[in-house]
């Protein structure tokens, strides 16, 4: 249930000059850091703003607001538009004026509780990642929001968001292990899948200026994506009761079985090309850095042969935080990652060696 705030002293060490509790636990914040206004989304719903004093020895509660019924999940504070918008496992999106705390608007109910949540000031246009997997397109004005559009590429629930203002480019991390990168500017309806990750995807950050996307996952890994290539979208995976490179029937084509008078076999999928596949005939494994697999994945023995050693150059550095990683906060300009962990530890990396 405790706030606190770690300043960094004359001796290099991190000690805590506030330490505020609050009356319910806390679930998410949101820290800016113009207007030192910080903004706490709690367990019971409330959303609880406070103003940090200039040498951040002090906080003040400015206003409280029931923002949702039950935790909230998100809270993102837009200095341009003076809103602040949350996400609750109330299933609700909503927005408040950070100036009044008046709610604007009806709000809008969300498929699922939601983890994932952007906002691209010019185009008021918010991005809504929830538990089902689907992420909701809105447009806010200042008194309504509608519906844009929705899409869904995860098996699993969107776990994070990350928008990029200047390719209008959304990245979405999900429990499915897997990120998505769509491409929202473009209007070609593209979307690069990205494979680096052996737990859920935790956090997604973007450094614009190198154009390289950083990602947590709770397995511990630190992934840093060179974005700066010419990406491949992932094949359909075809359809087939046979093999598509032998013919050989698979389990259920019982018709065929009994033609040739042959066993069926498991069907399989290239990753490369996507056609249905025998187990003989995709013995090989390959990483496919440029359609998003940096780890081996099973191809067909055609496509394996096509792979050159310049297309297997990876495209992603790997790096190991040693703690389940639960949230995530990115400093662009210093080019510092905080991560803090189910072990109740924060980290503080430099990147700048391989985010440059």
């Amino acid at each position: 249930r405790t706030v606190r705030v770690w300043l960094k002293r004359d001796s290099g060490q991190y000690w805590p000059s506030i330490y505020h509790a609050m009356p319910s636990p806390c679930s998410c914040m949101s820290f800016n850091p113009e207007t030192r206004r910080l903004s706490i989304g709690l367990d019971n719903g409330t959303i609880s703003e406070f103003i940090l004093s200039e040498d951040y020895n002090k906080m003040t509660l400015v206003k409280s607001y029931q923002a949702h019924q039950s935790r909230v999940m998100m809270i993102l504070f837009v200095l341009e538009m003076e809103w602040v918008l949350s996400t609750g496992q109330d299933k609700h999106f909503t927005w408040h004026c950070s100036e009044s705390g008046q709610r604007l608007g009806g709000g809008y109910r969300t498929s699922a509780g939601a983890c994932g949540l952007q906002f691209d000031v010019e185009t008021r246009h918010v991005f809504v990642g929830d538990h089902s997997g689907q992420v909701t397109i809105l447009k806010l004005e200042q008194e309504s929001c509608s519906l844009v559009t929705t899409f869904k590429g995860h098996t699993g629930g969107v776990t994070a968001l990350c928008w990029d203002p200047i390719q209008r480019v959304l990245f979405s991390g999900s429990s499915d292990h897997s990120i998505i990168m769509w491409d929202i500017g473009g209007r070609k309806g593209t979307a690069i899948e990205l494979q680096g990750h052996n737990d859920k995807v935790q956090s997604l950050s973007y450094a614009h200026h190198t154009r390289q996307l950083i990602s947590c996952g709770a397995d511990g890994g630190i992934v840093v994506w060179n974005m700066d290539v010419e990406r491949q979208e992932t094949p359909e995976w075809l359809d087939s009761d046979s093999c598509q490179k032998c013919d050989q029937p698979f389990f259920w084509n019982f018709k065929q079985m009994w033609d040739s008078k042959k066993i069926g076999l498991r069907q399989h999928h290239c990753r490369k090309c996507g056609k249905a596949v025998c187990g003989k005939c995709s013995s090989k494994r390959s990483s496919i850095p440029l359609m998003g697999f940096e780890f081996e994945v099973r191809v067909c023995d055609s496509c394996h042969e096509s792979i050159t050693d310049e297309e297997r150059a990876p495209t992603a550095t790997f790096h190991d935080s040693k703690h389940n990683i639960v949230h995530v906060h990115f400093d662009a300009t210093r080019g510092w990652l905080l991560t803090s962990g189910t072990d109740k530890i924060i980290k503080l990396w430099d990147m700048t060696p391989v985010v440059s």
